[in-house]
Parts: C-alpha cells; structure tokens; sequence
C-alpha cells in the first residue's frame, strides 16, 4: 500500500494483532495476500497483542465473559442429563411427505396413528397440509383425515389451507386412478371434499371443468344438494362465467334443490363485480320474495357495487336501509364505502361527503375515522389529515395505531413540521403509543432541521418506551445519526448498546463507516474499521465502498485504488457502485481517459456498466466539448438497453448548442420523448435562448409551439 490514508496502512495493526481464526471462512479454496500476511503476523508472539473477542462481542465484554462462569458450559456428561427431554415431539414433516407418496399411504398413516406417532388435532393438521409440495399429498392427508376424525376435516383453518394448497399447487382433477385410489383405501368422495376442490377449479378459472364435474356428480356417488349448486355457482362467478352460473342457478329447481341466502349472496357478489347493479337489486328482491332477509354480507357487497359503478348515494342509502333493519355494518362495510367513494370521486370532493356523514354521526365510528384517514394519507391530502386529526382529537377520538403510524409518517414528510409536532404530541399525551418508524421519522426530521434538542426527547421517549431493544433497532437509529452527519452521537450510540449488552454487527460498523466518510473524516471511518476487525468481522462490499467514496470526497484518488487492490485481496469482489464511484471522481479532475479505461476494465471483470457508469463520462465529455466521444459512449449505453435520462439528454443539447451544432440539438430535444424522456423547462429554455441568441427565430417559434402543445396535451391527458 502506498499512501497513509490507505486501507491496510491505517488498519495494519489490528489486522497483524488478531487471531487468525477470526477471518478463517468455511470453503475458502485459496488464500489472499492479504490474508497470508494476517496468518504470518499472528503467528508471532507480541506484547501489544490485542486479543480479538468472538465475532459479534465487544472487546470491553470479553473480559467480564473470562473472568465469568455464566456462559460456561460444562464438558462433563453429567450436565447434558440436567436438560428435561422434549414432551411434544416436533412433526417430521419429511417423513410424513415421504409416506403420502407412497401408495400404502393410507395403511402407514393408520399405523402411524394406532402407534400414538401422529397425534390429531387442527394445529397439526394445518401444520402438515402447509408443509406438502405435492397437490396430491394434500389430497390424500385430507381424506385420510376425514376418514379418522371427519370433524378435523370441517375445521375452518384445515378446509383454508386445504383449499389454498389445490389452489396455488393445483389443479388436482378427479381422474379415474384418483377415484380408484379413494376407493381402494376404504375411503369415499364425500361433498366436503368436492365442494373444496370445486372451490380451487374456480379460483384457477377452470368454469368449464367445474360444469363437467357437476354434470357427473351422480356417477361419484353423490346427489345434488344445494351446497353443491352453492359450489359450483360460487366456482363460475369466480372464473368469470357470469352466463354459466346464471344457467346452473335456473336449473336447482329441476333437481329439487332450491337457492337459499348464499346462493344469492353469491350471484349478488357477481353481477355487482361485472357492473350491472340493477339486476343485483332485482335479485335482492327475489331473494326477498323467498323469505330470505339481507344480511350484512349482501348489504356490503351491494355498497361496493354501486360505489364501483359511481352511484355513492344509493350506496349511502343502503347504510340508511341497514340501520331501519337493524343490520350492523362491519368492518368490510365500512371500508368498502370509505375506499370505494374515494375510488370513484376526486379525492377533495369524497372527503368533503364522508366529512358531512361523520358530522351527522351517521359514519362517526372509530374504524370509519381510521380508514377516512388511511384515504387521505394515502392520497398526499396533508392539510386534510392535519384538520380532520385536530377535529376527532378534541371530541376524545384515539386512531389505531398503525393508522396513527401511517398519518404522522404522511404529515412528517409534506406538512409544517411544527404543526406535526403539535398533533404528535397531543396525541401521545392522550395515551397513543406511536411505532418505532414513526419515532424514527420525527427524530430524523428533527436532527435535518437542526433542532437537536427535540429530536433527543423524542428519542428518550421511544427508548422510555422499550422500542429500541435489538441490534435492527440501534442500527436504524446509527443510520439516523449519520443522515444528520451527528457522528458523535452515531459513535456514542455503539457503547450505549454495548453497555446495555447488545453487540454491534456489521451493519452497525458499515453505518458509521459510511456516515464518517460522507462527512469527509476518514480518519475517523478507519479507526471504526480497526473496531470492527478487533470484533472479528470481515469488511464486505458495502465497507469498501464507503471507504473508497471516503478517499474520493477528501481527493485520495491513488489511495482509494490502493483500496479497491485490497479489496480483492480479500476475496470481495467490486460492483458497479465501486466502479461508479471511482470514474465519477477520476471525470471531476477530467481524468477522462483512466475513467474511460477503468470503464473497459469494469466490462473485462464481468461487471455490467449501468447508466450511471456512463453518466459520468458523458456529461464530462460534453462539458469538455468532446461531443463526438460522448456520442460514442450516448450509442454503446442504448446497445446495451439502459435506460436513458433527462440530464444526458440536456448534457448533450447543451453541448451542441454551444458548439454552434443547433441542427443535432433539435433532433436529441426531439428524440427525448420518443425514449421515454419528458423535456424538462431548463432544457426547453436554454435551447430557445441559444436558437434565438444565434438568429434562429424560425427555428425557435417552432420549437415552443411544439413544446407548448405537449404541455397541453401531457395537462389534457
């Protein structure tokens, strides 16, 4: 290595001092450079040894875990037998796979069962049915299961996740081995059975083989009940075949089977999914007719109904009509009403009606709040969500916490950050305890704008309130530090945690590695990088990166290759965010020809260049004016399918129009669109000043009519 600030000169005497088991990788075919020296050095007795604790453990706790019979661990047989076996033993998911493949699986299971290996109850059920690859082995757990306990098998969570293996593993159709297999191991095809596997044929859009299944029904043993119509009718609506379960509706009554409420509910669900909500009110009256009231299911499915096909009133009207019936809307009632007026209206106009409604206590629910403020977040509506929080706050109303999580993030990121604090605060005095990312959120906002102060008493608050308990938790509140550029505060938070028991990991390390680097103190970056060597990591692709973009910024350029030499040394191999940083730094001090050979290098290594590798060349070159050779570089990047984007493009029109080249510069302005790239107003003016500065008025008044008709027509659109 050459220069002082370089990788191994700053850190070589932690790397010569550690142990060398602490970097020995499993696999590792060949040894570096770098690692022979490490092996070398360590192998010499030195006085200044420092000892290097086990990967993860600070060196400040190694010596109280020697000095400490806590996390001892006796070698003598004796303390292996203190440990109380094992009660519930856990499912050998592998064995029982193994056994629903064979063909005597019925008889195994049964063994199993008789021999008190298998012990039946819903959890276990569910707990085999998730762990099949096979469709099959499903299908086979499933009627072995009904055949022993037939209760298992009308369990709500076994059917769920019965029916979403045939669905997401499927499709298993009833082939005459599959019938023949269910009757040799003294099992049948019951309607359970058939109305889950109908069931998964709808979800897979198979409306055809659902209606030739049923057609058959009473060559498997079966009669047509109502459940079974229920089934397949459910199938068709599902699979999009509207026509097909109107057909099976009008035929249960040849087959004596007669529609009941689900029967309804179901072609209620169907034609207001296709749009035609009037012929669901035709047959809501029909169902009606037959004694059948509504109940909540069918009132929500008509709200969504109409608030897809923009009927909003009638949908309010159909609260009105629950209410005189004394029908309670749930929580898919309500939602599907908040989100489908703000679906089907402006989002200014949806909220101004669903504001009129909670006024007049008709939505004035603590869920239907909730979603009001989900909608308005989620639409960016700031000012909105700030007056409606202050409105519900005053008349005692607390929102979900997840919501309140959703909100605040929303208002910390476009609304007046003392407004904010104000509604944060008031509601956490009211007894909201906000997530760890909506603290965070505040902290970093506060750190950004300088006011220190807040942010610390916010962070008390959210240590005070144990959600900064883990390694995760102290690396994001590092990494907020480090936004801030609080370095001291970053480094100070890494004893914290180890004081509390909590080691740092790589992360933590990489954070401020990164964090000391982007303020310019690499000094400081390379003490952190012999911490986290002493604690037994090996950097990665992320801590020579920062330390090379660290060079960089402080003009360190020869080190930072230095660096990126070591680099490989260690087996890491660059990326092409290493790359990128090393030719953007080689093209600001107009190194446009090792730029251009490490660009070639890159390709050799087998790493793909991206826009960004190529950004930096161009735009030098044509700052340099060498406009031919960013043509060149402009051509290889489109070979390649990058992406292109609006400051390349105005790189290049600049570059030309300074050249005098005024005719090339129309056409890349022209070309921009075309390739996905909308002209932004820099580029538009700075075309016009030079078109019109050189005496190209024609050329001038046909570029801003044409600029202004796409303007009109982007607005129009």
């Amino acid at each position: 290595m050459r220069g002082p600030s370089s990788l191994a000169s700053r850190a070589s005497p932690a790397l010569n001092n550690l142990p060398v088991k602490t970097f020995r990788q499993a696999n590792h075919k060949r040894e570096t450079p770098s690692k022979a020296k490490l092996r070398k050095a360590a192998n010499q007795p030195s006085s200044n040894t420092i000892v290097a604790p086990p990967t993860g453990n600070s060196s400040s706790s190694t010596s109280q875990l020697q000095n400490s019979n806590l996390f001892s661990i006796s070698s003598s047989p004796s303390s292996a037998v203190k440990f109380k076996p094992c009660l519930n033993k856990p499912i050998d998911h592998r064995y029982i796979a193994q056994i629903l493949l064979r063909k005597d699986w019925f008889i195994l299971l049964n063994h199993e069962f008789k021999a008190k290996r298998i012990t039946l109850n819903a959890q276990f059920v569910v707990s085999v049915l998730q762990n099949q690859e096979s469709p099959s082995s499903s299908l086979n757990f499933y009627i072995w299961v009904s055949n022993i306990k037939p209760s298992l098998a009308k369990d709500q969570s076994v059917r769920g996740v019965f029916g979403n293996n045939l669905y997401r593993k499927g499709p298993v159709v009833l082939s005459v081995e599959l019938l023949q297999d269910i009757r040799e191991s003294g099992c049948k095809l019951t309607e359970d059975l058939l109305c889950i596997l109908i069931g998964s044929w709808g979800r897979l859009g198979l409306a055809k083989y659902c209606a030739e299944v049923f057609g058959q029904v009473s060559f498997l043993g079966l009669s047509l009940s109502t459940r079974l119509y229920n089934a397949v009718i459910d199938a068709l609506v599902k699979s999009n075949s509207l026509d097909l379960a109107y057909l099976k509706f009008q035929q249960m009554s040849a087959d004596n089977c007669y529609p009941d409420r689900f029967t309804y509910n179901i072609l209620i669900h169907g034609v207001c999914r296709s749009g035609v909500v009037d012929e669901a009110l035709r047959l809501l009256k029909q169902m009606e007719g037959l004694g059948y009231w509504p109940n909540v299911f069918t009132y929500t499915i008509l709200i969504d109904g109409f608030c897809n096909s923009k009927r909003v009133d009638e949908a309010f009207r159909i609260l009105d009509t629950m209410k005189e019936r004394n029908v309670r809307p749930n929580e898919a009632t309500i939602r599907s009403l908040v989100h489908g007026v703000f679906r089907c209206m402006a989002p200014s106009k949806a909220f101004e009606m669903l504001l009129r409604f909670v006024e007049k206590k008709v939505l004035f629910s603590k869920l239907a709040c909730d979603t009001i403020l989900y909608c308005l977040s989620n639409n960016s509506m700031v000012r909105e969500t700030a007056a409606f929080l202050k409105k519900l706050g005053s008349e005692g109303y607390l929102p979900d916490s997840s919501i309140f999580n959703i909100t605040m993030i929303s208002l910390i990121k476009d609304f007046d950050l003392n407004e904010a604090c104000e509604i944060f605060e008031s509601f956490i005095e009211q007894g909201v305890k906000p997530g760890f990312n909506t603290y965070l959120a505040f902290i970093e906002a506060m750190y950004m704008a300088g006011r220190v102060e807040e942010g610390n008493r916010f962070l008390d608050l959210m240590i005070k309130d144990g959600l900064v308990s883990n390694i995760y938790s102290y690396n994001m509140v590092i990494d907020s530090f480090c936004k801030a550029q609080m370095m001291d505060s970053a480094s100070q938070t890494i004893t914290d945690m180890r004081l509390r028991g909590i080691c740092p990991n790589l992360v933590t390390f990489n954070t401020v590695i990164t964090g000391y680097c982007k303020a310019g103190e690499v000094g400081r970056a390379m003490e952190v990088l012999v911490m986290l060597l002493e604690h037994g990591f090996k950097p990665d692709i992320f801590t020579f990166s920062s330390i090379i973009d660290g060079l960089c910024r402080v003009h360190h350029i020869e080190d930072a290759f230095d660096c990126l030499t070591e680099m490989v040394q260690w087996g890491v191999t660059p990326n092409s965010v290493t790359y990128n940083i090393l030719i953007r730094s080689l093209c600001a001090i107009g190194d446009t020809s090792r730029s251009m050979r490490l660009l070639k290098k890159m390709q050799a290594d087998g790493i793909s260049p991206d826009i960004y590798s190529f950004d930096a060349l161009i735009q030098c070159f044509c700052r340099m004016k060498k406009v031919e050779k960013a043509k060149n570089l402009f051509f290889s990047m489109l070979k390649m399918g990058l992406v292109r984007d609006t400051y390349l493009y105005s790189a290049f029109i600049r570059a030309l129009c300074k050249s005098k080249r005024f005719d090339e510069a129309m056409e890349f302005f022209f070309s921009m669109e075309a390739n996905g790239c909308i002209p932004d107003s820099y580029t538009c003016n700075f075309i016009l000043d030079s078109l019109v500065q050189h005496s190209h008025l024609e050329e001038a008044r046909n570029l801003l009519k044409s600029f202004n008709w796409r303007r009109q027509f982007i607005r129009q659109g």
